[in-house]
């Protein structure tokens, strides 16, 4: 078994990725770990991110020397006019979700620094996207709150079928992990896919659940402000 408290200088030798013992660890030995990192960096990170730019942090997140030139361009303006669509983001991101667990690819990841990186991003900038609709940082209001609702329980049933994938499976999808001679806690290809598999479940079911239990709470005071209509008289 591999000592946990060796990762992190191997982490910093290999100068490559996501500089933390859960990066060395996601690498070389557990599926799980490398779940746990993709959803902190798709989900949970960009959630945070964009909900501190509502508050207080949005005075700081960004100098305005650069804000106000990339505020004026009409192509990123477009660009992300055409990627902020409902229809759009939620492709791009259920595309990047199941094409990067794709066996052949997620392998192709772990064994190229280029392709991991590319890997990454992608997960930040879908991730981006979708959260951006949820979270509406900006009061653009691309999305009522009835469609926001939507686009959250969209998400989670999406993910968790994902999930199922790992949780339900019979045999390891990847070749990276089966091969591992070196088994990190003691646990098997098939245990650590399956954990993966929660992994997503429980993180997806706090972070999005988080998300959808807002939204509807939002939705009953929005309601519950409303003006009721009365009846004329007779």
């Amino acid at each position: 078994m591999v000592a946990l408290a060796a990762l992190p200088g191997r982490c910093r030798d290999r100068r490559r990725g996501i500089v933390s013992p859960l990066d060395a660890i996601a690498e070389e030995y557990l599926q799980s770990a490398h779940m746990l990192q993709h959803v902190l960096i798709a989900d949970l990170g960009v959630a945070l991110a964009l909900v501190a730019v509502r508050g207080p942090l949005s005075l700081f997140f960004l100098p305005r020397d650069l804000v106000a030139p990339l505020a004026r361009g009409a192509t990123l303006r477009r660009s992300l006019s055409f990627l902020l669509r409902p229809r759009i983001a939620i492709v791009l991101w259920v595309g990047a979700l199941v094409a990067w667990h794709v066996p052949a690819l997620y392998d192709a990841a772990l064994r190229h620094p280029l392709v991991h990186r590319a890997e990454h991003l992608s997960f930040v900038v879908v991730g981006a996207l979708v959260w951006t609709l949820l979270v509406d940082p900006a009061g653009h209001r691309r999305l009522t709150l009835g469609a926001r609702i939507g686009l959250a329980a969209v998400m989670l049933w999406i993910g968790q079928l994902l999930a199922y994938v790992f949780v339900f499976s019979f045999h390891p999808y990847y070749d990276v992990y089966a091969e591992q001679p070196e088994r990190l806690l003691g646990l098997s290809p098939l245990a650590d896919q399956k954990l993966a598999g929660v992994v997503m479940m429980v993180e997806q079911a706090l972070t999005l659940g988080a998300a959808l239990v807002l939204l509807l709470l939002a939705a009953r005071r929005a309601r519950a402000a409303a003006p009721r209509a009365t009846p004329e008289p007779v």
